[in-house]
């Protein structure tokens, strides 16, 4: 019995020693690809932080963010979460009707009142006196088809439309929830589909007074796609298809992306991107402050204002059939106080402010 006990002593020290020195001798990640967000950073050093508990709390953080195999025993725990103690959640993830999603349940007005003071003011700076028509039209998380009929908790995405609706009303409001359902979405990830949403661009063309529909080919992309979700569950999970359409008229159209001092001519698609860590920002090249489309062969000769977050990514390319231009603006990443030295705003154009439910939820992104 002794000798068992000095066996299972020693096998757990070189355990906890040879873990040590992988946590020292491992380099510091900065990223988690698998989580898609910024680990921790090793935190100040100093009499004040030590003593307010401040600097123990963040190594705490730190060094649970960068444990050796740390995405190994995720799934390890991820997976006794679901299948041992039957727990229908991990950590607020789960899986219903063959998606992954996130419970997010918790209606925030203060957010809500700081987007619609955004907008306000990019109204009253820059639009309201262009005749310059608005539109509004939120984009539900894929929660409000999941959640319910799944018996898990929701956001209640009718009162919080509602309650947006309110606070910009001075804006036509576009309802798009009856044209979406569950597949529309990515299974492991928060976006939509641009295969799937044709009929959700032809309504807002339609409510903007603009014929935007069109024939698309249809083109698959071969990297497979893990969406944000994927890493968050820690378990195995099929990867999602990435589709995307082409035709004559976007392929005539130039798009000129504003991001760091030269504006640069670029591709639709960014097929670059479509190989990294996040496929769908293959979409117009992902988080950009600025970019434009210009269409020369447009229905028409009016210009449409895109404010917008990620969204609007996959779905701007289908409203190039009916405007000349498309001016794709992104709050987080530029302030909206210095659009003016950047943007012209013409008269009798329009704006659409397309915004996920998410972000409005969550909205101090904008600036």
């Amino acid at each position: 019995m002794k000798i068992k006990n000095i066996i299972t002593i020693v096998v757990f020290a070189v355990f906890i020693f040879g873990m040590s020195v992988l946590c020292v001798a491992k380099p510091a990640d900065e990223f988690s690809l698998s989580e898609r967000r910024q680990l921790a950073s090793f935190p100040k050093l100093s009499v004040d932080t030590v003593k307010s508990g401040e600097f123990m709390s963040g190594f705490e953080t730190y060094t649970a963010e960068r444990f050796p195999m740390r995405d190994t025993f995720r799934g390890y725990k991820a997976w006794f979460s679901a299948n041992v103690f039957r727990k229908l959640d991990n950590n607020g993830i789960f899986v219903a009707d063959g998606h992954i999603s996130k419970i997010d349940s918790d209606m925030n007005e203060e957010m809500m009142d700081y987007a619609a003071q955004r907008f306000l003011n990019i109204n009253n700076k820059y639009l309201k006196n262009k005749n310059i028509k608005l539109f509004f039209a939120p984009v539900p998380d894929k929660n409000f088809i999941l959640a319910p009929k799944n018996g898990y908790p929701s956001l209640d995405y009718k009162a919080f439309i509602d309650k947006m609706r309110q606070k910009t009303d001075y804006m036509q409001f576009i309802d798009i929830t009856g044209l979406l359902d569950a597949e529309d979405y990515y299974t492991t990830d928060t976006h939509w589909r641009q295969e799937k949403i044709t009929d959700i661009a032809e309504k807002l063309g339609a409510e903007m007074g603009v014929d935007v529909s069109a024939g698309y080919v249809e083109n698959t992309l071969e990297n497979p796609f893990y969406g944000v979700y994927t890493g968050q569950l820690a378990i195995p999970f099929k990867a999602d298809t990435i589709k995307y359409l082409t035709n004559d008229t976007l392929n005539n159209c130039t798009v000129t992306y504003y991001d760091m001092g030269k504006p640069v001519t670029g591709e639709m698609y960014n097929m670059e991107k479509a190989m990294g860590k996040d496929p769908y920002e293959m979409f117009l090249s992902g988080t950009m402050p600025l970019i434009t489309i210009e269409n020369p062969d447009a229905k028409t000769d009016k210009e449409l204002y895109l404010f917008r977050d990620s969204f609007g990514s996959s779905i701007a390319p289908l409203f190039a059939e009916g405007y000349k231009k498309i001016t794709v603006i992104d709050i987080r990443y530029v302030q909206s106080d210095f659009l003016g030295a950047l943007v012209e705003f013409k008269e009798n154009s329009d704006a659409l402010f397309l915004y996920s439910t998410t972000l409005l939820n969550n909205s101090m992104a904008m600036r």
